[in-house]
């Protein structure tokens, strides 16, 4: 292989419309997955000008490039998947029938592993060193949004009537209520993320936009625009203020959902449930194909949702002692976490201990 590793800077512009041409063309060769906007040259460099140690590893044939493998290093050789933590969907981008082999790719990289829990499906020499495999559960629009509605209605009927019906009285009940599929106003931004806050310290959770990379990367995106990548702001309104927001990234043929949130005095409305069924519509007009909801156990996803992806976690390692230390360190940590998620006699008391810890934490009894 003829890899060359990159700054997200030092990418040219004729490589990154290669780039964005193999994401486009994915489904035409069999593979939809990689046309998920977190697989995008956008996010990549986005999260470059958040976090150090972002590179790009282009792999070419005959001077063509036919492959491009984003990752954040450190200086001691540990590699992570491009916003590990937060990103919904990792691995390389490829023309259809490229073959690579990991440990040279994480040789040429100077990586002694390279850490995922979002690979999606299709990338057989680092889903080797998969630990699991989680479902990713996805709204199909690509009919039509009467045909999803319709598929909706004939697997999850109660959810469905009672959503529709939570959404007309709110309309009986408040003035004005409108939905904006692609809002600019950073005030509307904001009110979703101090939502969201909210709602992680409130059930116990990590805030994650007590990170200052992290609002800065979802402000970065918010204002980034090009023909086939977007970040995408949905807002549910009433009475002339945000009730409900979700912010996500969209790419030419999908929506990637990534933070949701709504305004708790509405709650009785479901205006979460609502402000997915508008997104969702409104996608479905766009030409969009899917919407990928992402990894995890919801309620809510499960009602919405028409089948599921598969995303794994794992390592890629070569024998170094660096890959070694890291996989030891990691290893019972996620192993741990995944054992208490997949099994409802662990999971449900720990949730129950996280939310009385985050009324602690809000200072509620």
């Amino acid at each position: 292989m003829d890899i060359s590793v990159y700054r997200p800077g030092e990418l040219s512009a004729a490589d990154r419309a290669a780039w964005t041409a193999m994401q486009s063309k994915a489904h035409l060769h069999g593979s939809p997955e990689l046309a998920n906007p977190f697989l995008s040259p956008e996010f990549t460099l986005a999260v470059g000008r958040c976090r150090r140690g972002v590179r790009i590893a282009v792999v070419r044939e005959g001077g063509e490039p036919t492959a491009f493998f984003p990752y954040q290093r450190t200086a001691a050789g540990v590699g992570r998947a491009v916003g590990l933590g937060v990103s919904d969907a990792q691995g390389l981008v490829h023309r259809p029938g490229v073959s690579w082999d990991a440990r040279e790719l994480l040789r040429a990289c100077g990586l002694a592993v390279w850490e995922f829990d979002h690979l999606v499906e299709g990338q057989a020499p680092f889903a080797a060193g998969a630990s699991g495999s989680f479902p990713s559960p996805v709204m199909d629009v690509d009919q039509g949004y009467e045909a999803y509605l319709s598929q909706l209605r004939e697997q999850a009927p109660k959810f469905t009537k009672s959503t529709l019906a939570k959404e007309r009285k709110l309309g009986r009940n408040h003035e004005g209520v409108r939905y904006v599929h692609d809002e600019r106003d950073p005030g509307a931004l904001r009110a979703l993320m101090d939502w969201k806050s909210a709602q992680y310290r409130r059930t116990g959770r990590s805030d994650r936009f007590a990170h200052d990379w992290i609002t800065r990367l979802v402000e970065q995106l918010f204002h980034t625009r090009s023909e086939p990548f977007a970040g995408i702001l949905s807002v549910l309104y009433a009475d002339g203020k945000p009730v409900a927001a979700h912010f996500g990234l969209r790419s030419e043929r999908v929506l990637a959902c990534w933070f949701p949130a709504y305004d708790p005095a509405f709650s009785k409305y479901s205006p979460g449930l609502v402000l997915h069924l508008r997104m969702a519509e409104a996608a479905a007009a766009d030409g969009i194909a899917y919407l990928d909801l992402g990894r995890g156990q919801k309620e809510y996803k499960d009602s919405l949702k028409t089948r599921e992806l598969s995303v794994s976690e794992g390592w890629v390692t070569r024998r170094h002692p660096v890959a070694l230390g890291h996989r030891a360190r990691r290893a019972p940590v996620r192993a741990l976490r995944n054992t208490v998620q997949s099994r409802p006699e662990l999971f449900e008391p720990a949730d129950r201990l996280l939310k009385q810890m985050g009324k602690i934490r809000s200072g509620r009894r």
